[in-house]
């Protein structure tokens, strides 16, 4: 499968016009949920959001009420897309009244033992159950809304005990037929805009700087176009972890890249090139957020955003005149 960028024809342009500096710094979250803009060419900050099932904000305590849903196993049960569907227009109407332009979810991880803490996020112990009709449902929704999936954990994370340091030793076929699947039928079923790499590694390789599985697999035999981030402070290098396909080094603004990259890029260990792709990647995903707007806009102007129930919602530009 293969797909091809609607990138807006100024995207490069914009993107030729920032240095090697501006580029760095936007590679690295400003905050624990949020991300840097660039006035130079219009970028707004991006505003993620935990999830999957409500929509918290950007604050972990004392921030507005929101919806808490069943969770993804329960929706699992209804066998039911539009369902999810439902879920993730209903998730997107509370992440655009809160200025969030990326939920991250849905987890298409395999339930493997009942004693997994965060199992209640999955939904199920089958990759075809997991995405259809679940996953790509509630990705679907999400953005027609125009609020970004975060699909995670790629790849392998099924393990609680010592779930940010397991090395996840699995063969080719096991891989590809079960932890893949599910990664692979949400990408060319609802093309997610954004994926999540785990903490884990894969046969022993980090899942953050897996050049194998993120440059070969997701980017390349699939064609996918969109942005990898890190999970939470799981990126432990530089020139491996840019090197080998993450876009995005979350949180910030503290972590493995910023200054240590930019040393990188100038030694030759890193090409600009690659990480002028990293930022190619997340420009298309502020344009497809509303987070980037290619032409001026007046004070006071919104982007009107279509709502589950037909109607529509003013989201406030990001760009004045």
């Amino acid at each position: 499968m293969t797909f091809t960028p609607t990138d807006p024809p100024e995207l490069e342009k914009a993107l030729a016009s920032l240095s090697v500096e501006q580029v760095v710094r936007l590679l690295t979250g400003s905050a624990m949920f949020e991300l840097y803009g660039e006035e130079s060419i219009g970028l707004a900050p991006m505003v993620f959001s935990d999830g999957p099932t409500g929509v918290r904000g950007s604050e972990f305590t004392g921030g507005r009420r929101v919806s808490l849903l069943p969770n993804a196993t329960l929706l699992a049960s209804s066998w039911d897309e539009k369902v999810a569907d439902g879920v993730g227009r209903l998730l997107a109407e509370e992440a655009l009244a809160q200025g969030v332009h990326v939920v991250l979810g849905p987890t298409v991880n395999l339930h493997r033992t009942p004693l997994g803490g965060r199992l209640f996020e999955a939904y199920s112990e089958d990759p075809l159950l997991t995405d259809r009709p679940d996953a790509a449902g509630y990705v679907r929704g999400l953005q027609a809304l125009g609020v970004g999936a975060c699909v995670k954990h790629f790849v392998a994370n099924e393990s609680e005990t010592e779930r940010h340091t397991v090395n996840s030793v699995v063969d080719a076929r096991a891989l590809n037929e079960l932890y893949l699947l599910p990664f692979e039928i949400a990408i060319q079923d609802a093309h997610p805009w954004t994926v999540m790499a785990a903490y884990n590694d894969i046969n022993g390789v980090a899942a953050t700087e897996h050049d194998e599985l993120i440059n070969g697999v997701l980017k390349g035999q699939w064609g996918w176009d969109g942005l990898v981030m890190s999970d939470w402070f799981a990126t432990k290098t530089t020139v491996p972890s840019a090197n080998g396909g993450q876009d995005l080094v979350m949180p910030g603004p503290q972590g493995p890249w910023g200054d240590q990259l930019l040393a990188a890029v100038r030694a030759g260990e890193v090409t600009e090139e690659v990480v002028r792709e990293h930022a190619r990647r997340l420009l298309r995903l502020a344009s497809r957020v509303g987070a980037w707007w290619t032409d001026p806009v007046p004070v006071g102007a919104c982007r009107v955003q279509p709502t589950r129930s037909g109607g529509s919602n003013c989201v406030p530009s990001p760009r004045v005149a």
